[in-house]
């Protein structure tokens, strides 16, 4: 099963059975349906409720992001995959305040194990990261001793705020990143944050929509009417290993430069170019795979994620405490 990142102007059809994409030169492309796995639109493209059908026929999720990169909305097929016992169990551990705590308590030790283990290999390669995981080490152990769920996001905003205080020392150059900042993005660096981090959301809510999970039903972030915040919840446990380290990389090794963004009014933006390459680097790190303990076997990071969803239902269902992922090496 394939992901397809699509960049084009154009229109986006069935044609038998086949997705055609055909470019305004009148170029195409067909992806075959049986071999697809989701689809990421990058561009100006008009599509029709027949093509629409045919992907919600196939249970194949389409995400999309405008010309600039930025992640406008998913559309999410039909569930296909539904269990009325799993969802009465995931909207009772969401309004429980003790299981949704112990939930989103997990996440967030998740999350903050892998960025500490992101500066620790650092570290190890001499990198001045040293006192950020020293303050790390004594935040994370405040994790399991947070009252409410808002204390808990407390904690995690200060985590954050100290790992991304020692991003500078690991890039070999001058970025410009102090801080994270969102809307908009100010330099290469929060504009790269900005577009990885929606991407792995829309990978993990591709991955949840083969489970029975309902997207909408999240533990550490509050649910609303327009987000799947599940994807939130899952997605922070895996952005430290798919969109920090590769962030990492593609700086270091200098597969991204300045030249690759462009500045607008008070903001920065990726160039279609530069995004081609980031996205082949990001499916690339999708399909590395990693030895994983509990299998005894190899598995992609993109599959951890289906796992991570599967061992979440095991939690909901009473059969096995949840134990979030985190890097072993």
């Amino acid at each position: 099963m394939e992901s397809y990142y699509l960049f084009s102007n154009g229109d986006l059809k069935r044609k038998d059975n086949v997705v055609r994409l055909t470019r305004q030169d009148g170029k195409y492309k067909d992806l075959k349906i049986e071999l697809t796995r989701d689809i990421f639109l990058f561009g100006e493209v008009s599509m029709n409720t027949k093509c629409l059908n045919f992907l919600s026929q196939n249970n194949i999720p389409l995400h999309l992001f405008n010309y600039y990169g930025y992640y406008t909305g998913s559309f999410y097929p039909r569930e296909a995959n539904v269990s009325g016992k799993l969802l009465i169990r995931q909207v009772a551990a969401q309004t429980d305040e003790k299981k949704r705590l112990e939930l989103a308590q997990k996440f967030v030790q998740g999350a903050a194990r892998n960025c500490y283990r992101n500066l620790s290999y650092y570290h190890g390669r001499h990198k001045d990261v040293g006192e950020a995981m020293s303050q790390m080490k004594a935040l994370i152990k405040l994790i399991p001793r947070t009252n409410d769920v808002q204390e808990l996001m407390g904690v995690e905003g200060n985590l954050h705020a100290i790992y991304y205080s020692a991003w500078p020392a690991i890039f070999n150059v001058d970025t410009g990143f102090a801080t994270r900042v969102r809307r908009p993005p100010d330099n290469m660096v929060n504009t790269l944050l900005s577009f990885l981090n929606m991407l792995t959301y829309s990978v993990c809510l591709s991955e949840i929509y083969v489970s029975q999970l309902n997207p909408t039903i999240s533990y550490l972030h509050v649910p609303s009417e327009r987000r799947f915040s599940l994807s939130l919840d899952i997605s922070e446990i895996f952005k430290p290993l798919l969109v920090d380290r590769l962030i990492f990389t593609c700086i270091n090794k200098q597969i991204v430069t300045e030249s690759d963004f462009e500045n607008g009014s008070n903001n920065c933006y990726l160039k279609q170019g530069a995004q081609r390459k980031i996205l082949e680097q990001f499916d690339q790190k999708l399909k590395q795979t990693i030895m994983y303990e509990p299998l005894g076997r190899n598995v992609s990071y993109r599959h951890l994620i289906r796992l991570e969803c599967y061992k979440l239902i095991k939690d909901l269902l009473h059969d096995e405490p949840y134990k979030p992922f985190t890097m072993g090496w």
